[in-house]
């Protein structure tokens, strides 16, 4: 028989075979350290402090930019040795871009918890689920302490604390500290073939009760570093370019919705304003209807918040974080005009509580007030450019006014209602992340909130006496309160470390 030709196709598969790529060189070591286990021994030791961190010291990760392949070993190590869920992921790689079109830019990344030296999922916990390792600076997430709420995933600027469906609680990367504990490097280190990420040794400063450290080699095209001081070291032998910025940066991503917040920030609002209502007009013909309905809604507002925990039955720990967490000074504060509200309720049915209504009123429209407040401040906290203190309050006490106005002075309803939704329109001009957003995936149901609105306010002021055209006009007008507030959660500007583009399959699942 005649020997088959050889062919160029021939040629470059033997090249491919000789060719030490880093996965080649990596699958070559792992048989070294099958047949010879401490042959690797002095390798992965390289990638591992060999001393606990010192006084004003902390571990952290180290990426090597120039070796970071994208390849995704870290992330399937990670999975695998934590036991994570098909759908959960603590450490992803995304790309950044930049540079010119003669010039171009393009460098994948690898981002985990970067271990904030001031880290914000830790103050914002409402019942303590965080702890931060004095010895070593490991943020470590204690998952028997956690409820669920999902506070700290709006805390931290970088999308690391991931909610877990199944459990009802959050999880995250811990640097495996088991691990490193016994002297072993952890899962990404230690699978990462190229050898981009190690475990440093890095300083941190505490002054005035604050702490941080040096943020200059923190990921240019990453969020802001101020916020909560990340101390994971990105390093590369060439400069990043100027405009250099995450290959998703454009993507508009509609965030959750969550329900059950949106009726618990309508019906609180409108029940405090109710109760003002009742301070004012305790004599008026409405006062029966004004005063019972700050309790029914209240009532509501408060159960439905509870369907927002993934543990509910964990949820009376919620005080422990009140010293740094607005969440918790917000259920204590709620918690308080709850029960003020009752007793005022009962005062018109028991006598020896009868002289003391009026201050039961005034103590719980004064707690209601300040637990909004400290609901404004539960999400201006998080740094988020559309969940700033002022604008949030605004909603929040305009929502309460309109719909507590509605019920009694329905023409004082439709001017609050007509400036706050001024106030919206102007949240949706300009450029930023938000305004696209309701401009884009979520125009239809910003578009179904302003007809709610408006079609609601023209039976409020029907000249037709009817109570039915002024509860279904108040009925449109509270519809149209809650769409708004699921706006508020769905269009935020959520901040995160660079992914990757979406697929306009992914993006039409996100905004549906």
């Amino acid at each position: 028989m005649v020997a088959a030709e050889r062919t160029l196709i021939d040629d470059y598969l033997e090249a491919q075979q000789r060719l030490q790529t880093p996965v080649a060189r990596f699958s070559h070591h792992a048989t070294t350290l099958a047949e010879n286990p401490p042959a690797l021994e002095p390798v992965y030791r390289d990638l591992i402090p060999l001393s606990q961190p010192g006084p004003g010291e902390q571990l952290a990760f180290e990426v090597e930019l120039d070796a970071c392949t994208g390849c995704k070993a870290c992330v399937s190590a990670c999975h695998s040795l934590n036991g994570l869920d098909d759908t959960e992921v603590w450490r992803d790689v995304g790309a950044i871009l930049g540079g010119s079109a003669t010039n171009p830019f393009l460098q994948t990344i690898t981002t985990a918890c970067h271990h904030c030296a001031d880290p914000g999922c830790l103050k914002g916990c409402p019942v303590l689920a965080y702890d931060k390792d004095p010895l070593t600076g490991i943020v470590r997430h204690l998952d028997d302490q956690c409820i669920g709420c999902q506070y700290c995933v709006l805390m931290c600027p970088y999308d690391v604390p991931k909610y877990n469906e199944r459990l009802g609680i959050v999880r995250k990367c811990d640097m495996c500290h088991q691990r490193l504990a016994v002297g072993e490097a952890p899962a990404c280190v230690q699978a990462c073939p190229t050898h981009a990420i190690r475990i440093v040794t890095v300083s941190v400063h505490h002054s005035g009760g604050v702490t941080s450290c040096d943020t200059s080699t923190f990921l240019a095209a990453a969020p802001d570093p101020a916020h909560t001081q990340p101390t994971t070291r990105y390093v590369s032998r060439r400069p990043l370019p100027t405009d250099a910025r995450a290959t998703d940066a454009d993507t508009l991503r509609p965030q959750p919705g969550h329900t059950p917040l949106v009726v618990m920030l309508t019906l609180l609002p409108a029940a405090i304003g109710l109760q003002t209502c009742d301070l004012v007009m305790a004599t008026s013909e409405t006062s029966a209807l004004v005063r019972i309905l700050p309790l029914a809604l209240g009532a509501v507002g408060l159960a439905a918040a509870t369907l927002h925990l993934g543990q509910p039955l964990r949820a009376w720990r919620i005080f422990l974080g009140l010293r740094t967490s607005w969440f918790s000074r917000e259920a204590v504060l709620f918690g308080q005009w709850f029960g003020l509200t009752a007793l005022a309720e009962a005062a018109v049915w028991w006598t020896p509580l009868a002289a003391f209504r009026q201050s039961l009123v005034g103590g719980a429209a004064l707690s209601g007030f300040l637990g909004l407040g400290c609901s404004a401040m539960i999400y201006a906290a998080t740094g988020r450019k559309f969940w700033r203190f002022r604008p949030t309050l605004a909603r929040l006490l305009g929502s309460g006014a309109v719909l507590a106005l509605a019920a009694v002075a329905p023409m004082l309803a439709v001017a609050v209602l007509a400036m706050k939704l001024a106030a919206e329109w102007n949240a949706v001009r300009g450029n930023s992340i938000s305004a696209r957003l309701l401009r884009g995936p979520l125009r239809r149901a910003w578009q179904g909130r302003w007809w709610l609105a408006i079609v609601g306010g023209v039976l409020l002021l029907a000249p037709i006496e009817s109570v039915f055209v002024q509860v279904v006009g108040g009925g449109l007008v509270f519809a149209g309160e809650l769409l708004e507030r699921r706006q508020f959660f769905r269009a935020v500007d959520a901040p995160k470390m660079p992914g990757v583009a979406a697929t306009s399959d992914t993006r039409r699942r996100q905004a549906a």
